[in-house]
């Protein structure tokens, strides 16, 4: 029988090659009851030596993104997974609605297959100047919050766009998100733009965020929403633990 010792050993060298742990996974792969390994970690947590959070652990040396990429560099990055999201968080406008878009390029791949015979009754209001023109271009009613914009997303942030939103009652908003994590939930690296998600998310009756499986277990320097205040689209769950936090749709083509 495997001693603490050398299960604490084999927990410890799995998050440094992981960053994070399931409980199921290694008691799966030591052959012990989960029970057992749910004692170990809440021990080294205890100790300092790890994160616990719900199902698992995660290393104290995960990275956090503190700094936003251009939106020009991240619109290159799964291009393939983003369409499919798109694709189907288009479909989840209907007639009548008051949408809010969130500066992104995820949420961007959602413009081209809104149904434009949804142009006469659904207004759409977007803090991101890309979204906005695309939107125009396709014959849809667009709103433009005051602030400031920034030049690496192309965002209006500030407290004009935070005082025009707080006046909005939205039907839906659909939200990009740079990483989601099961304790910090969803977040991203700047708190301006932190602060508008909050607040459209705030006014809105229904919250979708859009994110490739690339963002989960991933965490950015400011949270925008806890989990169970949102819907998450994805191309792929490779953790099964969201499911148990809120309702997640897989859109693999």
């Amino acid at each position: 029988m495997m001693l603490q010792e050398e299960r604490f050993n084999y927990i410890m060298n799995a998050l440094s090659g992981r960053n994070a742990i399931k409980v199921s996974d290694i008691a799966r792969e030591l052959s012990i009851s989960q029970s057992t390994i749910r004692r170990d970690i809440i021990e080294l947590s205890e100790a300092g030596k790890l994160r616990k959070v719900f199902g698992g652990a995660v290393s104290l040396e995960q990275n956090i993104d503190t700094v936003d990429s251009d939106v020009s560099i991240r619109a290159e990055f799964n291009q393939k997974e983003k369409d499919s999201i798109g694709k189907y968080a288009a479909t989840l406008i209907d007639e009548n609605d008051f949408v809010y878009i969130d500066a992104g390029t995820t949420t961007q791949y959602m413009i081209p297959y809104i149904d434009p015979a949804l142009r006469d009754s659904v207004s759409f209001i977007t803090n991101g100047l890309q979204n906005a023109a695309a939107l125009v271009k396709r014959g849809f009613r667009v709103f433009l919050p005051g602030g400031e914009l920034k030049s690496a997303t192309q965002a209006l942030v500030g407290a004009g766009a935070m005082e025009y939103i707080e006046n909005c009652n939205f039907t839906k908003c659909f939200m990009g998100a740079n990483g989601v994590d099961e304790v910090q939930g969803c977040t991203t690296p700047e708190m301006d733009e932190a602060k508008i998600k909050s607040q459209a998310i705030k006014h809105s009756y229904r919250t979708y965020v859009l994110c490739d499986s690339t963002k989960f277990d991933h965490i950015s320097a400011v949270t925008f929403s806890r989990l169970n205040n949102v819907c998450i689209i994805t191309d792929r769950l490779t953790n099964p633990v969201y499911r148990e936090l809120t309702a997640v749709k897989e859109v693999q083509e």
